[in-house]
């Protein structure tokens, strides 16, 4: 039986492109509008396996309402995908590039090919998706209008990639996380980063108390994102994404923290994800 996994955005996305590099090529995705509608589906053993949800990306930085859907979710992180975002031109078969007279695709995917777009006379249309896009010039038989989106989308739609990367930034990666209901979620083999979410009070130092524990057990503390904490006056979570050499160093670190700290939440503990 194949994985089954939630994602945003539709098939041919890069959220689907990050669930065949962790699960595999044959991994089945339920597209969702939302990323909430990701935790919900990803949260029912009766319509998924889990779910793959992006949490950061290297330019546009942090997505912090999705720290808050996975903080009230019953959902483990189980890995990380680091994804190369490459933009590529697709049309339908045929067509040439003097043909094109609109450029179809998500507001942002527009912005990253402003460089090479910014050479021809194309009007740009802004939609809702990568994919979506490439699916509905694939549906309507186009043959004057192209759209920006991934090379697992001209797969899927049987579209020509008519240029290649043409995104601005080359450097441009976003991270997913791999999610899985807590009662699946088993203890990871060789696992070298973990993700911990935690608030202390409004002392002074309480902060650094923590973060001085954290480097005296010798981990690294790979990202540092506050967040206020829904319905509170101006009172702020942090979420700590740690590295180690052993789960063993993590939980002996784990045990300073608990007196110094309001609250603590384990995330997930995982290995660090290759970037692809």
């Amino acid at each position: 039986m194949s994985t089954k996994v939630s994602i945003q955005g539709y098939e041919g996305s890069f959220h689907q492109v990050a669930a065949q590099l962790f699960h595999g090529k044959n991994v089945e995705v339920i597209p969702c509008a939302t990323f909430r509608d990701v935790i919900k589906i990803a949260s029912n053993k009766k319509e998924s396996n889990g779910g793959v949800m992006a949490i950061e990306n290297s330019i546009a930085g942090s997505i912090l309402p999705n720290y808050n859907l996975l903080q009230k979710s019953n959902l483990k992180i189980i890995g990380e995908i680091y994804l190369q975002i490459r933009q590529h031109l697709l049309v339908n078969p045929g067509v040439k590039l003097e043909d094109i007279k609109e450029v179809h695709s998500h507001t942002m995917a527009l912005q990253q090919c402003y460089d090479f777009l910014d050479k021809y006379k194309w009007k740009l249309v802004e939609t809702e998706d990568t994919a979506l896009s490439a699916k509905h010039i694939r549906q309507h038989k186009s043959r004057h209008i192209a759209a920006i989106a991934s090379k697992l989308a001209a797969e899927l739609y049987e579209l020509n990639v008519i240029v290649s990367n043409i995104h601005t930034l080359k450097n441009n990666y976003t991270r997913f996380l791999m999610l899985d209901r807590e009662e699946n979620a088993a203890e990871i083999e060789n696992a070298d980063k973990a993700s911990v979410t935690f608030h202390t009070d409004h002392s002074r130092g309480s902060l650094a108390k923590v973060l001085t524990k954290i480097s005296e057990g010798g981990i690294n503390l790979s990202k540092l994102q506050s967040f206020p904490i829904p319905g509170s006056d101006f009172k702020y979570a942090f979420h700590a994404d740690m590295e180690f050499d052993s789960t063993e160093q993590f939980n002996e670190v784990m045990k300073t923290l608990e007196p110094l700290t309001e609250s603590v939440k384990v995330y997930g503990i995982y290995k660090r994800g290759l970037w692809k």
